[in-house]
């Protein structure tokens, strides 16, 4: 589920919504109301409930074969998203719509690399939603590997560390860091 040339996506788990107004999510870092959606690239990383956290890394430019294949894995493509074991009955049963936007009214945002557009004005879907469909199937046919984890705090800490490009969303809502055992 991708836009198409002139189109950026947003994907709602409500099949209703017939205008996004610009608005400053509560638990949003930034000060302005936006209207968020992503482009091509970005879509993947929310082929996911919204509440859901998730740990992403790709290869760029700069990235290592052996980082490559440390977190991603030896021949497992360039992506991997992971999430934890609790959230995978809500990755194979939640309903998820992609609301088409026309891409007009928005400007990238995220510095250094764009991870979102936005728009400061309310932007009408250029039709209904469309049901996104089996999650981990979307996965499988883009050829992102996705791994299910008990904690996601010891790959984001892999992850970030890396020469990959990496993103994490709704980490707030991931376990809590598992403790180190004592060192004697």
């Amino acid at each position: 589920m991708r836009p198409e040339p002139g189109q950026v996506l947003h994907f709602s788990e409500d099949p209703a919504i017939k205008r996004f107004d610009p608005h400053v999510a509560p638990t949003s870092r930034e000060k302005e109301p936006y209207v968020w959606a992503v482009d091509a690239s970005r879509s993947p990383d929310y082929w996911f409930p919204r509440d859901c956290p998730r740990a992403l890394a790709w290869t760029v430019d700069d990235s290592t074969r052996e980082d490559q294949d440390r977190i991603i894995g030896p021949g497992c493509g360039d992506r991997v998203h992971a999430v934890e074991y609790e959230w995978l009955d809500a990755l194979r049963t939640v309903r998820l719509y992609a609301y088409r936007l026309p891409a007009a009214p928005f400007k990238p945002f995220g510095t250094p690399a764009t991870h979102a557009h936005v728009a400061t004005e309310p932007v009408e879907p250029l039709g209904p939603p469309e049901p996104v469909g089996d999650l981990l199937h979307l996965h499988a046919e883009a050829g992102i590997h996705l791994r299910v984890l008990p904690n996601l705090w010891p790959f984001w800490d892999a992850v970030t560390t890396s020469t990959l490009g990496w993103s994490g969303i709704r980490l707030r809502n991931a376990r809590p860091r598992p403790t180190q055992p004592e060192t004697r």
